[in-house]
């Protein structure tokens, strides 16, 4: 074979190589929320209504506001009560609020780099635990027997304390959110490892989820 013949394969090869990988590569919906504010959020449409008793969230979030500042990173309100939030205290601890109640979690902070983030609860054991790029925490049993309810709006970026309003500048999200997804039920620990790869959430589809996107929310498509 001669010097050209063995150019042209190696070539060949690499355009093809090249050309699966951008097939393969998907764009995904990135959420940049530049400086805080007390009116941009962007409420996001469930797949099904939310009845759950048990859960796993996940998201992908990059923030450099630092532990002297309260984040929330994801709010479920009804009509009544915060129904289900997730919060980077003040003291830079984390949360999960439930029914109006909160359990805490001294995990690692955030940071400008992107950080895989899961929650997963379940209402039969009150088994509560994050996970942060794919290392568990703790568990810890809360909420044991509650019901998460219907009927209410799920928001990124501020904490509706009206059932969508009364939002506060010193609590909105600051950074980067993508990926969320949400499940009725509880992933095993190998398949929250797995959803930052293909898994997609059946209560909230991160991919074909409709967004409602409002103020100064910048959306973005990134590549995985």
């Amino acid at each position: 074979m001669g010097l050209s013949s063995v150019i042209f394969i190696l070539f060949s090869t690499a355009l093809t190589v090249s050309n699966f990988s951008l097939a393969g590569s998907m764009a995904i919906k990135s959420l940049i929320s530049p400086q805080a504010t007390h009116f941009s959020y962007v409420e996001v449409t469930l797949q099904k209504p939310l009845s759950l008793m048990a859960f796993t969230l996940c998201m992908r979030v990059a923030t450099e506001l630092r532990g002297e500042r309260e984040i929330i990173l994801f709010a479920y309100r009804i009509p009544s009560h915060d129904e289900l939030n997730v919060w980077r205290e003040l003291d830079g601890w984390f949360s999960i609020y439930i029914g109006g109640e909160g359990v805490h979690f001294h995990i690692p902070e955030l940071s400008s780099m992107q950080t895989q983030l899961c929650v997963t609860w379940d209402s039969s054991s009150g088994a509560a635990a994050f996970f942060i790029n794919d290392k568990k925490s703790l568990t810890k049993i809360f909420k044991r027997g509650h019901i998460i309810r219907s009927e209410g709006r799920i928001v990124l970026g501020q904490d509706p304390d009206a059932f969508l309003g009364g939002f506060d500048v010193k609590q909105s999200f600051v950074g980067e959110i993508l990926d969320v997804n949400l499940w009725d039920y509880v992933l095993s620990d190998t398949e929250v490892q797995d959803t930052f790869v293909r898994k997609r959430g059946n209560v909230i589809d991160w991919e074909t989820t409709q967004l409602n996107i409002n103020g100064e929310v910048v959306v973005v498509d990134v590549q995985l």
